[in-house]
């Protein structure tokens, strides 16, 4: 690190400005949309309740006029009037997520030129899943699993049924994407946590060469061979998990080989688990949170109800999910008796992964143990 904390190589990641028609808006406008839809409001109806014009609201749910836009006031009133109105409250806490992956898509598509890391909104900002979906929303098209399930809204006309960027913006995006990540991985320990959540937000890519080129990138990056937790660890995680988006699971099984096998492993995976989930709501400024905060810090049960949610056949990473379920039970014994209904929604998804495949025979061991320990305590 320089003398004023500086990461080096970071010469250009962005360029330009806004291209003609593009929505700076584009998922907290989608989410605006599907808030008043789901209360059963035209926009003429929601304009005339918020107090706004028509062309307003047009404005927002198209994403030609940005939220982010509008003063911090503003948007507090504009939360409380949806609520007010019988919006999901669930959706209207997450304006804010989507207000925040509108403005790193704007960045990375059409923001300054970077200098340095810390400029950059990735450098100093551990995202959490509720932010990272909504930044898949844009990308994938794939609804966050965080949103209220509904039955599909009828649309007249055209309309998006998404906020999912044009191809030209993808490509835009992407291809920063990459860069940061290269000339972040030049910059070392510095500009670690650019480099790993640049990786991960490439692993959305479909391009064919995703794969391939996020193999490489793994294949190059420098691995610290002391004990315990480094950023190599968080980046070798984070990659591992974003190569079996792509259908290479061996990345992964190699991480659980080396990296879960001490005690700072198991608590630095936890301790991302808790965060990443939003258990552990504090923001984090870097990833040594990962084993600043002690094992400890967080609510067990709602992380065990987490996790147990993600033992599904098929899930990508599963058996990272697997482990991290036998890894919090061996570090809480007695956790399985304070819930009862969470024991039995656990039973439930340990036999059904039980009877599937895909699962490897590391996490088949620990489901057995796992549904040991259940029949012990039912």
């Amino acid at each position: 690190m320089t003398a004023h904390g500086e990461a080096r190589g970071l010469e250009t990641l962005t360029v330009g400005s806004p291209r003609p028609g593009r929505r700076l808006g584009a998922v907290s406008g989608h989410l605006v949309k599907e808030i008043r839809e789901r209360v059963g409001f035209s926009q003429d109806q929601i304009a005339e309740l918020l107090g706004v014009d028509k062309s307003t609201i047009q404005g927002w749910e198209s994403g030609r006029r940005s939220l982010n836009a509008s003063r911090a006031g503003s948007l507090r009133a504009i939360k409380r009037n949806f609520l007010r109105l019988g919006g999901d409250p669930s959706m209207i806490m997450q304006l804010d997520q989507a207000l925040d992956a509108d403005s790193i898509i704007n960045f990375v598509v059409d923001g300054p030129a970077v200098q340095r890391a810390d400029d950059h909104p990735l450098a100093s900002w551990v995202l959490t899943r509720d932010t990272t979906h909504m930044l898949a929303w844009a990308l994938t098209g794939g609804v966050p699993a965080s949103l209220p399930k509904t039955e599909k809204i009828p649309r007249r006309g055209p309309a998006p049924g998404s906020p999912k960027l044009p191809r030209d913006e993808l490509e835009a995006f992407f291809s920063q994407m990459r860069r940061a990540a290269e000339l972040a991985q030049q910059s070392g320990d510095e500009a670690a946590l650019l480099r790993r959540q640049a990786l991960y937000l490439c692993s959305y890519d479909i391009s064919a060469d995703t794969a391939a080129w996020l193999a490489d990138v793994r294949r190059r990056t420098p691995r610290t061979h002391s004990p315990g937790w480094s950023p190599d660890w968080a980046d070798a995680r984070s990659v591992a998990t974003s190569l079996t988006r792509h259908g290479d699971n061996d990345a992964l099984a190699a991480f659980m080989s080396t990296g879960m096998g001490d005690e700072a492993g198991e608590a630095a995976n936890l301790n991302y688990w808790a965060y990443w989930l939003g258990i552990d709501s504090l923001p984090k400024s870097d990833d040594h949170f990962m084993v600043a905060a002690p094992a400890q810090s967080w609510d067990a049960l709602a992380l065990l109800r987490g996790l147990t949610d993600r033992l599904k056949p098929g899930l990508g990473a599963i058996d990272l999910n697997v482990h991290s379920v036998w890894a919090l039970l061996a570090l809480r014994r007695g956790i399985l008796t304070a819930d009862s209904e969470l024991s039995r929604h656990l039973q439930n998804q340990v036999t059904a992964l039980l009877d599937s495949d895909g699962i490897s025979p590391q996490a088949r061991q620990e489901l057995v143990s796992v549904h040991y320990g259940l029949k012990l305590t039912t």
